[in-house]
């Protein structure tokens, strides 16, 4: 079946490049990027989106922030040096 569609420069540039690549014509080209396109737009993504959830974690009894070296050898242990 023939129509008549208007491409844009930089998709039928593509097309061709890859139609070349391929040694493949052009039409068979096309015919495949919609097919996979009309395919991917009828069955959306089966990935969920993944949402994390924030959570106050703080800090004990007698830590601060205000000196992380001080901080890292209260955790770690002085050895991390």
């Amino acid at each position: 079946m023939r129509t008549t569609l208007t491409i844009e420069d930089d998709v039928l540039d593509k097309a061709r490049a890859l139609a070349a690549k391929m040694h493949s014509p052009f039409r068979r080209v096309v015919n495949e990027a919609l097919r996979a396109g009309l395919q991917a737009v009828e069955k959306p993504s089966l990935a969920r989106p993944y949402h994390t959830h924030p959570r106050k974690l703080g800090l004990k009894t007698g830590m601060s922030l205000d000196n992380i070296q001080e901080l890292i050898a209260q955790i770690e242990g002085e050895a991390y040096r």
